[in-house]
């Protein structure tokens, strides 16, 4: 009797086999042979225009979404600010004074700019002096930089404090100059180790405590300690080494730079640098203003996961919504951003919000919220602007160096997500039989989840579910 039904079952499954129905989906398969065990996967496929769902597993599951917390962030900011809004940083004088008011620009001064760009840091600067010298003004009374658009609370709560000192967890002003970071560079020189800083400033003290070594590759920090702004410069340096260092007080850096730069100008200032709100209205007389349009930010944000961009957007939400318009706040942004996806039908238990860049742990988000925003922006008249500001595959941003090969080069479009343990990537995939929007996220990941994703977005791509 026993070998009968084990007859009956060798059969079936047989014929489970040639038939297909019993045989696991292409995804499983890829997870399975990834070695995934002890991976939390949520993923959903929607066809683009109709909605309808072509994959979907533990779609509605809350996740911790890493930077793709930065398209809820920017389509939110799309749907409250418009896809004319322009960030301007005004420069102007009153009472003698030299007023600069900030308006959350995370892109001033921008290191990736061209220099020839009128934000880039030499050329803000000689712009400054240049309408200075323009309206005949020889000297200024005090330097008054105001950063009221945002409030005071330049460091989100929920970034871990011993990554505070790196670039993608620098402080977010109202006035943002240089990433808000200094480039540190490490080089041996007459067999002296030297340091080199950009921009070259007095405001940023480095100590320098570097050791020499001849064999191996140089390890090089920047450290902070009690003291603000004066960074400890540790490790080995065989050659030369290159970083970015966030600092302190951003807003102080851009003032002492142009406080140094003025000097050097043959402009005087007879008073003293002072942060301080400015009534905003005819009083002031207007010499110069730096523009960036918010195409230009959603694509730093985006393609390049600029955590700054990220969160200047969700403070900016706030302060364009707040009377006055000033004082842009996380708390604020996040219910506004809250509002959005409920107006979406996402329903509440499907997201927590707490930063706009995805550093913070506790943010989370299910695949049938991140898919709602991109359908939504996807079908929306202004989507084409947070669509071209998405990665795209063997192309550029973040996903330059994945998906090089026909036919998914230029045509899967999206953005990743990394923190520790969690691993992320949601976009679209242009494919000849239509468009397909999908979100995938992991948590409890090792070190071939990216490609176990990648091989997974091969898969929605190609319709292998």
């Amino acid at each position: 009797m026993y070998g009968c039904k084990r007859k009956i079952l060798v059969l079936c499954l047989s014929v489970c086999y040639i038939s297909g129905f019993c045989r696991a989906d292409s995804i499983t398969r890829i997870i399975q042979q990834a070695k995934q065990e002890k991976t939390v996967f949520a993923i959903l496929a929607v066809d683009a225009q109709s909605g309808k769902t072509l994959y979907q597993k533990n779609a509605d599951k809350p996740m911790i979404p890493a930077s793709n917390m930065k398209l809820v962030t920017t389509a939110a900011s799309l749907h409250y600010l418009g896809p004319d809004y322009v960030f301007q940083t005004k420069v102007g004088v009153l009472d003698n004074n030299l007023v600069i008011i900030g308006a959350g620009d995370p892109l001033l001064a921008e290191p990736k700019l061209d220099p020839q760009d009128p934000r880039s840091v030499n050329r803000i600067f000689e712009e400054i002096i240049a309408a200075l010298r323009k309206a005949d003004i020889k000297a200024v009374n005090d330097v008054v930089i105001d950063v009221s658009f945002f409030d005071n609370n330049r460091v989100h709560p929920s970034w871990p404090p011993e990554q505070l000192n790196q670039w993608y967890a620098c402080e977010v002003s109202g006035l943002n100059f240089y990433n808000n970071c200094v480039h540190i560079t490490a080089e041996r020189v007459n067999n002296i180790p030297t340091l080199k800083m950009e921009p070259n400033n007095s405001y940023v003290t480095l100590i320098n405590q570097l050791k020499l070594i001849s064999k191996g590759s140089s390890a090089v920090g920047a450290y902070r300690n009690s003291v603000p702004n004066k960074l400890l410069v540790k490790g080995k340096l065989n050659t030369q080494a290159g970083f970015d260092v966030a600092i302190e007080n951003p807003q102080s850096l851009f003032a002492s730079i142009l406080s140094d730069r003025l000097k050097q100008a043959g402009i005087s200032i007879r008073g003293k640098i002072l942060q301080k709100y400015v009534k905003h209205d005819n009083s002031i007389r207007i010499l110069t203003t730096f523009q960036t349009p918010i195409r230009d930010v959603l694509a730093r944000c985006n393609k390049d996961s600029l955590g700054l961009a990220a969160e200047c957007l969700i403070k900016t939400i706030s302060a364009e919504n707040t009377q006055g318009h000033i004082n842009g706040e996380w708390p604020h942004g996040r219910t506004l951003v809250s509002r959005y996806l409920q107006s979406l039908g996402v329903a509440p238990e499907q997201f927590v919000l707490d930063d706009g860049s995805g550093l913070s742990r506790k943010n989370q988000l299910s695949p049938t919220a991140l898919v709602a925003v991109l359908r939504d922006v996807y079908t929306d008249d202004t989507g084409e602007l947070l669509c071209n500001s998405l990665a795209v595959g063997g192309t550029d941003g973040t996903i330059s160096k994945y998906f090089r090969q026909a036919p998914y080069k230029n045509n899967i479009l999206g953005k990743t997500g990394y923190i520790a343990g969690v691993h992320s990537f949601s976009g679209i995939c242009k494919t000849a039989q239509g468009d397909i929007i999908f979100s995938i996220l992991t948590e409890g990941g090792n070190g071939t989840t990216r490609r176990c994703i990648n091989d997974i977005t091969v898969a929605v791509y190609d319709r292998t579910f």
